[in-house]
């Protein structure tokens, strides 16, 4: 019999876009060939209110069980937002941090009291991330075969007190990068949990598949942003990077957003938003654009940005975000910035210098088949596993 391990997530299916969402469902259909593999998650497919949405019970995607559970309450945002005023900025109550847990969500009691009672039916439940609800309350109980992926950055959360108990109730750690490793170990003093710096596999259509871009959207010369448009993913220093960089330089260039927006885009004939679309869509335009640029500062792994780089796409980050800066560094495929004029400076120097971008290029793909490919992490993941 093959050993049944299970994964935990906030949310789950063929309809979720969210990074660490997607992440999970890969490691799951991955781990799936090896172990009996199930996803614990809740009814929930929006991250802001965490409103049921998909029914109660068990079903099966993709050949993999998940277990649904409801929540029990919608979270309401201005509530929460004034919470986190004062938890995130202030001095504030262990009473306090603990209810900010709760606003935060998705509030399952049901989910968590089924790890409890169930808990031992695993070899192995890896909870992914460690900022919500369930990964919250679950991993301070004390399970003996608790494994984190924690997807954790430098974030106002993450200095809460209640997440010191988090990261010290996990018998192994499964890290995303060797920055995100160095900065966990640093914070919480776990630098004696059994760990392994793992990441995702990079899964892309073949070449053949896909479209110009440029001849289907009227495009010439543009650099490509990918995820949600949000003042929490540095859009609105991307918009005003971009927009002062249109006035101060005469060319073509155009930035085009893929992704669901939830905040004001500048109405400019050289900011297009695409909104969301589908793998194909995505994949041609990162195929036909310049490069992938992000102005987040709160990363753990990026994977659009590993997807541009397996289409031999370099990039430029936000260098506050050490993650990104890492990945820049480690592949000698990307440029940072952090403020104005190293945006303009680092976008200009990829535009005219055709030697070294063509080697950046090069270097991105390499990097990806280095360190991201799947068989890689499995093998990792698994060899954690199986050595506790």
């Amino acid at each position: 019999m093959r050993k049944k391990i299970a994964l935990v997530n906030q949310r789950y299916g063929l309809e979720v876009n969210g990074g660490s969402e997607l992440h999970c469902r890969q490691l799951a259909e991955k781990l799936s060939d090896i172990y009996d593999v199930e996803v614990i998650t809740t009814c929930a497919l929006n991250y802001t209110d965490w409103e049921n949405y998909y029914p109660e019970g068990t079903e099966i995607i993709n050949g993999i069980t998940v277990r649904r559970f409801k929540t029990e309450k919608k979270r309401d945002m201005d509530r929460f937002n004034r919470l986190s005023e004062k938890v995130l900025c202030g001095e504030h109550t262990p009473q306090e941090e603990d209810r900010w847990i709760d606003e935060q969500g998705p509030y399952c009691p049901g989910c968590v009291e089924y790890i409890k009672e169930h808990h031992s039916e695993y070899s192995v439940i890896i909870f992914m991330t460690y900022l919500y609800y369930i990964t919250a309350r679950s991993m301070v109980m004390g399970l003996d075969n608790a494994f984190l992926l924690p997807t954790a950055h430098d974030e106002p959360p993450i200095y809460l007190k209640y997440y010191e108990n988090v990261f010290k109730g996990a018998k192994a750690i499964i890290y995303n990068t060797s920055e995100e490793k160095s900065f966990i170990e640093k914070k919480f003093g776990v630098e004696n949990t059994p760990s392994v710096i793992a990441g995702v596999g990079v899964d892309v259509p073949d070449e053949a598949s896909l479209f110009d871009a440029k001849e289907r959207y009227s495009l010439n010369d543009y650099i490509l942003y990918i995820g949600r448009i949000d003042k929490s993913k540095g859009c609105g220093i991307l918009f005003d990077y971009f927009s002062e960089y249109k006035k101060r330089n005469k060319n073509d260039l155009k930035l085009v957003l893929v992704g669901k927006s939830v905040m004001d885009i500048p109405k400019s004939s050289d900011i297009i938003s695409l909104g969301f679309v589908s793998d194909e869509e995505k994949f041609s335009l990162i195929k036909g654009s310049r490069l992938l640029v992000l102005a987040s500062e709160f990363e753990s792994l990026s994977m659009v940005v590993l997807e541009s780089m397996v289409y031999n796409k370099p990039v430029l980050v936000n260098g506050k975000c050490m993650v990104l800066k890492g990945h820049c560094t480690k592949s000698n495929a990307g440029l940072y910035f952090n403020n104005y004029f190293e945006f303009e400076g680092a976008l200009n120097y990829m535009l005219t210098h055709r030697e070294e971008y063509s080697q950046m290029c090069e270097n991105a793909k390499k990097y990806v088949d280095e360190n991201y490919r799947w068989n890689i992490i499995i093998q990792k993941i698994c060899g954690l596993i199986e050595s506790l």
